[in-house]
């Protein structure tokens, strides 16, 4: 992978969550307030990252805060800002929804391209800093998070410092070589996990599923065998690390803080990618935005 711009991206990531504190105290006045009914919206990687900081929002006690693809917003709901996650600014079911909310609800774009949305949100927030190269999101979408984690008040610098220690350590074999991957999270890393996920099927067309962790056993652990991965974000189930090893399937769980663990995730997709000779920066029926004529 090393040579590509998904491989410069992910290597940038410590370095701009160290800068979180300054993004969220820049955006501070931009952001939702607390106490505000928010919804974030955005498609793929947008809409994981979403679910995520809904979670962590709302149990920070900061307001009621929900996630949705763009494209399944329900109308009619009365929250006091929608935000919209778009890296291009340019995504069709985005810029549809938030036309359909001009007037009636004040709307966020957090962008990495500013001048390609200005004229459909109320407000912008501008990271074109992080702003990315390969069609395949890495930093952005992190960084958009370790943002929003620090404007409720999170500290990153141990996050990044945990993202720094994934970068330098070489990655298994046993990761590398393995046939199937399964995601699992719990609380906000549910939306961790489904972005793990995503990033394998766009980067190197491996078969990957997700789930919320306690809903592993409820079926999907039929499929744990030898040669398959099921990857823990955050701390697992009691017991389940040992139900994936009787199926005989290979159980990894790091105590990391999940962003940083889902920087390892990209590097091992991003490896095999480059083991079966794809191009991670170029994915196969894949743009950097969908825009629908």
């Amino acid at each position: 992978m090393s040579g590509t711009f998904m491989a410069a991206e992910i290597a940038s990531q410590p370095g701009r969550w160290r800068d979180a504190a300054a993004l969220a105290s820049a955006n501070s006045e931009l952001l939702p307030p607390p106490g505000a009914r928010v919804a974030i919206v955005g498609c793929g990687t947008s809409w994981f990252i979403g679910q995520a900081y809904a979670v962590l929002r709302e149990s920070a006690g900061l307001g009621e805060t929900d996630a949705f693809a763009a494209s399944e917003f329900p109308e009619g709901r009365g929250y006091d800002h929608v935000v919209a996650l778009t890296r291009s600014g340019t995504t069709t079911e985005v810029r549809a929804l938030l036309a359909k909310l001009r007037g009636k609800t004040p709307t966020i774009a957090i962008t990495g391209v500013p001048r390609e949305i200005e004229d459909a949100a109320d407000t912008i927030v501008d990271l074109s800093v992080v702003d990315e190269r390969s069609v395949v999101q890495t930093r952005f979408a992190t960084t958009a998070l370790a943002m929003l984690r620090a404007h409720l008040g999170e500290d990153l610098t141990a996050v990044a410092d945990q993202a720094e220690r994934v970068l330098a350590e070489l990655l298994p074999d046993e990761l590398l070589g393995a046939e199937q991957f399964s995601f699992l999270g719990t609380g906000w890393s549910v939306g961790i996990a489904n972005e793990a996920a995503l990033k394998f099927r766009e980067a190197c067309l491996l078969w990957t599923e997700s789930y919320p962790a306690w809903d592993y056993r409820h079926g999907p652990i039929s499929i744990s065998e030898p040669g398959r991965v099921t990857w823990m974000f955050g701390q697992a189930p009691e017991g389940l690390a040992d139900d994936v090893a009787r199926a005989g399937g290979l159980f990894v769980e790091s105590g990391l803080d999940p962003l940083a663990d889902l920087v390892r995730a990209q590097r091992v997709a991003g490896a095999i990618a480059a083991r079966k000779g794809l191009d991670p920066d170029n994915p196969r029926s894949l743009t950097r935005s969908v825009v629908l004529t």
